[in-house]
């Protein structure tokens, strides 16, 4: 996984890009009808319940916009919020909060449906020992702050992208020439690049995970597209091998029945490629 320096990079990174595509060479709206040296108040308002995420993100917005606006948190990152809660207030320049706002709204907004939906994923799961995982189908140039969320509302972030750990796909397997090739060349492309990242295979079948056991080195092994049976056989035969996990149109009416099977983890990539924002507003004061 990155590190928390690295991540607070990405941000940054997302920050300053942002701002540029919607800022530009200047916000004229504002510039035109508010003058330089007015001041104001906004609160940020809750207009459906969930669970509210991104307060640090704004906060870290509001700083790069103008690191003179005043910004008082009422409600932090993974509460519950109901509509008509005010999760912050934020005071100072007129123009530099009308230039933060809507970067600030698609962010929270985004931020807290994917931890609302993680949050809804991790109670299925109660009772059980797995853990939900989100993936790498997330929105370009924003996966930092969705893999923020994932966390936020009680999930795990998988591999953060392809540097930080082996995932060997069956696109991986076929193009290598086999289950055993791929994993052999991957521990030697390790080993000789001085790399240490945990090896994750991926098998199709009850076959494919005895050819990975016996390959050995791995860390987890993800069972894609299971069903409950050969999940159940699965996790038996791998025993206390390695870790599994189960993936693969796993939805909310599946989810408990596949942790149900004993995999330790299960990962979805609907929770950050399908989910609708929550409704948040930033108003004048």
């Amino acid at each position: 996984m990155i590190s928390e320096a690295k991540l607070n990079e990405e941000i940054a990174a997302i920050i300053a890009n942002a701002i540029r595509e919607d800022v530009g060479p200047g916000d004229y709206s504002s510039l035109a009808c508010i003058p330089e040296t007015a001041t104001g108040k906004a609160k940020l308002l809750v207009k459906e319940k969930g669970i509210i995420a991104g307060v640090a993100f704004a906060q870290k917005v509001f700083a790069y916009v103008d690191n003179q606006l005043e910004v008082e948190v009422k409600i932090q990152d993974g509460a519950e919020v109901k509509v008509g809660d005010i999760v912050l207030y934020v005071s100072g320049s007129s123009q530099s909060i009308l230039k933060a706002e809507r970067l600030v709204l698609n962010g929270m907004q985004r931020m807290s449906a994917i931890a609302t939906k993680t949050n809804a994923y991790t109670k299925l799961l109660e009772g059980t020992k797995a853990k939900i995982l989100d993936t790498r189908k997330t929105t370009p140039g924003f996966r930092a702050l969705e893999k923020m969320a994932v966390k936020i509302g009680g999930g795990e972030n998988h591999r953060f992208a392809l540097y930080d750990m082996v995932m060997l796909k069956d696109n991986h397997i076929d193009f290598a020439g086999g289950i055993d090739q791929a994993i052999e060349k991957t521990k030697n492309y390790l080993a000789s690049n001085n790399l240490d990242l945990k090896i994750i295979v991926e098998a199709r079948d009850l076959d494919e995970v005895n050819a990975i056991l016996k390959a050995g080195g791995v860390y987890r092994i993800l069972l894609d597209n299971f069903n409950y049976e050969d999940t159940k056989t699965a996790v038996k035969i791998i025993g206390e091998q390695c870790l599994t996990e189960s993936s693969g149109n796993i939805h909310e009416e599946t989810l408990a029945e596949y942790a149900k099977c004993g995999v330790d983890y299960i990962s979805s990539g609907a929770l950050t490629h399908s989910v609708y924002n929550m409704d948040l507003s930033l108003k004048a004061v």
